[in-house]
């Protein structure tokens, strides 16, 4: 009596509504986001193109498999409904789509992490939208019934569909690049639109990456050493620090004019130090940022950092014992891309390995192990310190009693009053930071060193900083001010001072990428090398100015970089200085 009702409703004619119910299921969990896009103008027709293509794909099962239509279009449904909902909560916040650089984050990150991030952007209208949107792909869901076809033709359609959708269109990129390495990349970069090949495709490259990364510590003592590296201080006892800080914007630091008091201690050690004010960073995530800051690679050159050796392995030929110390969350020593630069390190100390970021594991931790890695007595020390910093969420970065900004005095007019919490939060974290960097810089000068201190930031935040004060946090989508300026500060000791010329008085202004640190951190150390190029030093005569690009370096194809000189707000008039 089944296979009587199949022929005989096929007989009827084709039921092109059925199929259209179907389509609409499936292309509606990647289509409600592409139709916002299209809708508020963020993005060109390319995306909405796509997912409208790459959502055939799932009729395929639905007319091999007839009888079990409802089941597989709901067991597709689900995955296909998480996936959106990530990309449909993005674009709530951001107004953007995904991107390639925020989902390498979420893979990043832990639960904790991302936990801390929900809570931070949370907003009930979104829980609303949410069920909204469950709600309607339910709706669609009770709208699906089979779709009936003579076994071999659904074979033929069904095969008609993989071919036009996934056949064709590889095919043709693997002949365009000339492999197939090429052409399953540039296709990757088709079906990207659609979920949930965003994240399939993200988490393939991002495995990818780790990958590299993986095979760069394996293969750390196979990278060439420098060329003719030569060493001013060549054994004469020295330590020298670099402190690596977390989402700090130097716009927020009263140390570079914040009219209210945020780095109080700094302060208090200006005359002792060299605060550079024109740095920035290439990209506004730790994972990619420090990738250049830490090695050769730059935004022209991404790829150098799997290639030449790291800053680290740079100290470690000039004959330093290295340390890493940090206070990034880490489940494992190993469970982020981060971790293999602290890993070359002689030795590495991993304070926060907590599963709740929110615990209490401030980066006044850091102290204890510092003090110990400047009384061990190798000559020769060179130690990286890696904060938490101003990370997100703002609020648990520093203990109760840096809870001092918290009203609307010094807040920008055009602040919310619903925003002022959190913009009030970083501050306090700011004023916290301040109180372990100005830290570790005391530490350092009561061990009597002979050397220097540098402090810079991976990356700033934009915490409703820029224009319209609607901002919070970073987004590589769309770029401002407050998520590239970072503050970029020296502290040297008398006894380098006296062998060393560290005059920076007219190096300060100098507009500057971090992702040219190595040249500048070689230049200080009195390091040179035939790969080391002092037109690259922020502190050298033979400096030049280059364009301070930032922007995702490998889609370079699709997006141009952008010079952030360009792009960098003028300096508001004196009157508007609290605005900012």
């Amino acid at each position: 009596m089944a296979v009587f009702k199949r022929d005989k409703t096929s007989a009827k004619g084709f039921d092109w509504a059925g199929l259209g119910w179907l389509f609409l299921f499936f292309w509606y969990f990647s289509g409600i986001t592409q139709l916002l896009i299209q809708l508020t103008d963020t993005s060109g027709f390319t995306g909405f193109r796509q997912a409208f293509i790459m959502s055939a794909i799932w009729l395929a099962p639905m007319l091999l498999f007839p009888a079990r239509t409802r089941l597989l279009a709901a067991v597709i449904g689900v995955v296909l409904w998480a996936c959106s909902m990530a990309s449909l909560g993005y674009f709530f916040i951001y107004q953007q789509e995904f991107s390639q650089s925020v989902i390498f984050i979420m893979f990043e990150s832990n639960p904790s992490e991302a936990g801390e991030y929900l809570t931070q952007y949370f907003a009930w209208w979104m829980v609303l939208a949410f069920l909204a949107h469950t709600a309607f792909a339910i709706w669609l869901w009770t709208r699906l019934r089979p779709v009936y076809l003579p076994r071999g033709r659904a074979l033929a359609v069904a095969a008609a569909i993989l071919v036009a959708v996934i056949g064709y269109p590889l095919v043709k990129q693997t002949v365009r690049t000339g492999s197939f390495a090429g052409g399953l990349e540039k296709f990757e970069t088709r079906i990207e639109p659609a979920v949930p090949w965003q994240m399939v495709v993200a988490y393939r490259r991002y495995r990818e990456q780790l990958g590299n990364m993986q095979g760069m510590l394996d293969n750390v003592s196979k990278i060439p050493p420098l060329q003719n590296l030569q060493d001013s201080m060549a054994n004469q006892p020295s330590t020298l620090v670099l402190v690596i800080g977390e989402s700090t914007n130097r716009q927020r630091m009263s140390l570079y004019g914040y009219p209210r008091q945020t780095t109080p201690e700094l302060d208090k050690l200006k005359d002792q130090l060299a605060i550079f004010d024109n740095v920035i960073t290439p990209r506004p995530y730790t994972i990619e940022a420090l990738q250049q800051v830490l090695t050769f690679a730059d935004e022209e050159n991404p790829d150098l950092y799997l290639k030449t050796p790291s800053l680290v392995s740079v100290m470690k030929q000039a004959g330093y014992k290295t340390y890493w110390i940090t206070n990034q969350q880490t489940m494992t020593k190993r469970n982020t891309m981060l971790t293999t630069f602290s890993e070359q390190a002689d030795e590495q100390v991993y304070l926060n390995n907590n599963r709740n970021q929110n615990a209490r594991q401030y980066d006044g931790d850091v102290l204890a192990p510092f003090s110990k890695a400047l009384a061990d007595g190798a000559p020769r020390k060179f130690i990286v310190v890696h904060l938490l910093g101003t990370h997100m969420s703002y609020q648990y970065r520093y203990p109760p009693s840096y809870d001092k900004f918290t009203d609307r005095t010094g807040v920008p007019a055009g602040v919310r009053d619903d925003q002022v919490p959190t913009y009030n939060s970083y501050d306090n974290a700011v004023l916290y930071n301040d109180f372990v960097v100005s830290s570790l810089i005391k530490d350092y000068a009561s061990s009597d060193p002979n050397g220097f201190l540098l402090y810079l930031s991976d990356h700033g935040e934009d915490v409703f900083d820029s224009a319209g004060h609607n901002t919070l946090g970073r987004n590589e989508g769309k770029p401002t001010a407050p998520m590239y300026t970072i503050p970029f500060i020296a502290w040297a000791s008398p006894k380098w001072k006296q062998n060393h010329d560290w005059n920076f008085a007219g190096d300060l202004g100098r507009p500057y990428s971090s992702s040219q640190l190595i040249h500048t951190w070689a230049d200080m150390a009195g390091l040179s090398a035939n790969e080391l190029d002092r037109s690259k030093s922020l502190v050298s005569d033979s400096f030049k100015p280059r364009p301070l690009l930032i922007g995702n370096p490998y889609e370079r194809n699709e997006k141009a970089l952008i010079d952030f000189s360009l792009m960098k707000p003028k300096a508001p008039p004196a009157a508007a200085v609290v605005q900012k």
